[in-house]
């Protein structure tokens, strides 16, 4: 081997196109995926719902109201924004009419909260809101704090 010959390394594209162009297809792919499955209209509502306080909070002060909620579940906590990510919501009617189930914490234990309500001239009017207990199972049950269901 001759020491005077130079050494020229290939350019960038050369060394790296075997995981760029993965990559790239990749990154273009996604977003078609999440979109066309639906999952991206889930996020908006996601959104819009940590942007719509007064539907949980104001949902959260009338189960509070209910003597059977504090007897079992104690003062209610606010609802954390975790909790809203791991909840279910969905908004219809042009994002007048809503169903979200999302975790509560009362001093005693946690349940969930099912609310369904129709926006009417700017405010929530609300058809259902029920907690339920799951665990432990043997006080495993539904309070209907309201209910104006069909």
């Amino acid at each position: 081997m001759n020491n005077n010959e130079l050494y020229t390394p290939n350019n960038w594209w050369k060394r790296n196109w075997k995981w760029l162009i993965p990559i790239i297809v990749i990154i273009l792919i996604i977003p078609i995926l999440l979109f066309s499955s639906g999952f991206g209209g889930h996020m908006s509502d996601f959104a819009r719902l940590y942007s719509d306080k007064d539907l949980y909070q104001k949902a959260i002060e009338k189960a509070q109201s209910n003597q059977k909620v504090i007897e079992l579940l104690g003062p209610l906590e606010p609802i954390d924004k975790l909790a809203i990510l791991e909840g279910e919501v969905q908004y219809t009617n042009d994002n007048k009419s809503v169903d979200l189930s999302i975790r509560v914490s009362g001093s005693k234990r946690k349940a969930s909260i099912d609310i369904a309500a129709d926006k009417i001239n700017g405010i929530w009017n609300y058809r259902k809101i029920n907690i339920r207990i799951k665990k432990p199972v043997e006080d495993k049950q539904v309070i209907e704090v309201i209910n104006q269901l069909e």
